[in-house]
């Protein structure tokens, strides 16, 4: 294993509430309704691609210049950052700062492999920040579940590919890891996560070990 590389949202912490109330309060200001159920469409993917959705949900799609989308994403972004403030380090899933720990002490590279754009934000509110060999930066980089973004990581770490392991909570995000030739582990629920290609699931961050991985790994 040469290599480890994560999604931020849903795997290192929970910023999926703080995105959802982002889009709920944008959606709602011009006359679009979203709700939780929604919102799962939206995971994994950047953010110009999450409006289009939206505005495609409430029958929008024609209304808007690029220049006006443009705006109703800074919009929503500007909430969503300020909805971040309330970060702190205990906002970190449990299991996920021993498992940096881990590959920190055995010399194996942490890439974040996110379409957010506010990951090193986010990290540095959570403490995170030294674990990580690299951040990608999601910018120009064609959106999950294209592998774009996991190649790149791998590429960062100076890494192959066929020896990374990818973590994910998205379907999304599963398809792009295993595009990129590398093995992937979903967090969530197996019926969600193992028809897009998951090679393994665990129910929650607290399963994650390096030793899991490592045995994981070595059987694929």
């Amino acid at each position: 294993m040469q290599a480890v590389l994560f999604d931020l949202d849903g795997v290192i912490t929970d910023t999926a509430k703080y995105h959802f109330t982002a889009w709920k309060q944008m959606a709602e200001r011009i006359g679009i309704e979203i709700d939780s159920d929604f919102n799962e469409s939206l995971k994994g993917i950047e953010r110009m691609q999450s409006l289009e959705r939206i505005l495609v949900h409430g029958h929008q799609e024609q209304k808007y210049s690029q220049a006006e989308k443009e705006r109703l994403a800074q919009e929503k972004n500007d909430e969503y950052v300020s909805l971040l403030a309330g970060l702190t380090p205990e906002d970190t899933y449990p299991g996920i700062k021993e498992l940096l720990t881990e590959l920190q002490e055995n010399k194996i590279p942490a890439v974040i492999a996110s379409a957010s754009k506010n990951a090193p934000l986010i990290l540095e509110a959570l403490q995170l920040n030294t674990y990580f060999h690299a951040i990608v930066d999601p910018g120009g980089i064609p959106g999950k579940p294209e592998p774009d973004i996991f190649v790149k990581g791998a590429e960062q770490a100076g890494a192959d590919s066929v020896y990374c392991i990818g973590i994910e909570d998205s379907q999304a995000g599963i398809e792009a890891i295993k595009a990129a030739g590398m093995y992937a582990v979903g967090i969530g629920e197996e019926s969600i996560l193992g028809p897009s290609g998951a090679d393994i699931v665990y129910p929650s961050t607290k399963e994650l070990t390096l030793q899991r991985l490592l045995t994981a790994a070595q059987l694929a």
